[in-house]
């Protein structure tokens, strides 16, 4: 087994996307090859094969490895709540929800569950590429460190270290992590790569080489900006661009502590759409067709976020207008009658009252659901499928119209005007037949592209383009 740990300068510099491009060619090239991210920061989760969760990132890598995500891919995921705590999920299931100061007592335990997932990857692989997590110049962090160089210290795993040249200064980034990095640590980075680079790449020969002098390291070559990454799943950052320039307007709120906005990926794909965010301080545009309400790490927390933008009268307002709103997860329960948490599971135990949109109230329960599904969509009788992540539970009048029905269950509601909708269902777009429908339904020209065989095009692009510019061969016999 060989292993390659890919750590970045900072966050989203680019790393989940080189990692699930390598993790492509090393498949083209007649490898079994598996991700792995030892810890991961994201409210951006997908359902694992095992019934856990992870980062949407890692379940992208290994659709890039041709198999099934699975937990031990990311052993331990913190979920922000507040600007101060997060849900730890270690190995697919929640086991705390801590402050930042308290964090450093979980790290023995996150250690060994780190360590075991990987030594089981190992034994499925011919190759494990490793993602770091922010940056390992986070020297302040360094103790107990299970993200970055403790982590590759530890298993012995090589690093090669990636800067993001389009946010400027890349030159300083390498250079810089390697001055204050100790010096047992910057002798695990084996080399760099400058990634994100727009223009004529001989116009950094000099940059490239000053980089190569100042360090010691060997360059493994330059990436230019790869335009197709905005249509693959996102997860440490979200991509604020409008996508699309079609007729039909769709709309989502950019929420505090949004999770899993990749529901909106396929639609974006969709030539018939305008989508886009609407960022807090903005009004909800009186020309959008579709509003979507996404899911939220915090419902309570975001409901009164989205009040304090002025979300909710623009909301009431766009339904009078005949305007449509799909709430998704924690979308879903904030459209209902009242929001009640009185365990503190997601904060401070107490009550919220909803949007009032739909005839429905939730209750948070410390179990989490999480489970793959299928079904039939009410209203058209297509097939569709995606996965819940939630907590809490929602009853009500309005549930007797469902959006869906899943093992002869009705999932989801449905307002009696048809025009306000809720579900559950994480990943419902990605259905070719029913998102078609979906997107006919608001008056849009679907497009014929599938989106599962789109993404699946773009990784094999994107590895074709790592191939051209970087030394892969070099990068693959680098690892140990």
């Amino acid at each position: 087994m060989r292993a390659l740990m890919i750590q970045g300068t900072g966050s989203d510099v680019g790393k989940s996307l080189l990692v699930a491009g390598l993790c492509r060619a090393a498949r083209a090239r007649g490898l079994r090859v598996l991700p792995f991210k030892p810890q991961n920061m994201s409210n951006n989760a997908a359902v694992t094969v095992d019934g856990g969760e992870i980062g949407r990132a890692q379940a992208v890598q290994a659709l890039a490895c041709g198999v099934e995500p699975h937990t031990d891919m990311n052993p331990v995921l913190l979920k922000p709540q507040t600007d101060t705590g997060a849900q730890v999920i270690c190995q697919g299931r929640r086991v705390a929800e801590v402050e930042a100061m308290g964090y450093g007592a979980l790290k023995a335990r996150l250690a060994a569950a780190v360590a075991e997932s990987f030594a089981r990857l190992k034994a499925r692989a011919d190759l494990v590429i490793v993602e770091g997590a922010g940056s390992p110049a986070e020297v302040n962090l360094r103790a107990g460190d299970i993200a970055n160089m403790g982590f590759a210290r530890a298993a012995g795993v090589p690093v090669v270290l990636a800067g993001d040249i389009d946010r400027g200064g890349v030159i300083a980034q390498i250079v810089g992590t390697q001055a204050v990095l100790d010096p047992a640590d910057a002798a695990m980075i084996r080399g760099f790569i400058v990634n994100r680079f727009r223009g004529d790449l001989r116009l950094f020969d000099d940059g490239y080489r000053l980089i190569s002098d100042r360090t010691g390291w060997r360059g493994f070559g330059v990436v230019p900006w790869f335009p197709e990454a905005r249509l693959l799943p996102a997860e440490d950052a979200l991509d604020l661009r409008p996508h699309g320039a079609g007729p039909v307007r769709v709309v989502c709120l950019g929420l505090s502590r949004i999770a899993n906005f990749d529901d909106l990926d396929p639609l974006k794909m969709e030539p018939g759409l305008r989508v886009e965010m609407v960022m807090p301080g903005q009004p909800l545009p009186g020309d959008a067709t579709l509003a979507i309400i996404p899911g939220t790490k915090s419902t309570r927390g975001d409901l009164a976020f989205l009040r304090a933008q002025g979300w909710d009268v623009d909301l009431i307002a766009h339904h009078r207008r005949g305007g449509r709103i799909l709430g998704l997860c924690g979308g879903y329960q904030m459209l209902g009658q009242s929001v009640a948490d009185p365990g503190g599971i997601e904060g401070e135990p107490g009550e919220t009252a909803g949007l009032g949109l739909l005839h429905v109230t939730t209750v948070m329960h410390a179990e989490k659901r999480l489970a793959r599904v299928s079904g039939k969509h009410a209203a058209t009788g297509l097939p569709v499928s995606g996965y819940e992540i939630h907590i809490g539970r929602t009853e009500g009048p309005d549930r007797s119209r469902p959006f869906a029905m899943v093992d002869g269950a009705n999932e989801g509601a449905r307002s009696a005007d048809g025009r306000v909708e809720g579900s559950y269902l994480h990943g419902l777009f990605a259905g070719d037949a029913f998102r078609r429908a979906y997107v006919a339904g608001l008056g849009a020209t679907p497009g014929a592209q599938g989106y599962g065989p789109a993404v699946d095009s773009i990784l094999d692009r994107l590895a074709a383009h790592l191939e051209a510019h970087l030394d892969v061969t070099g990068l693959l016999a680098l690892a140990r």
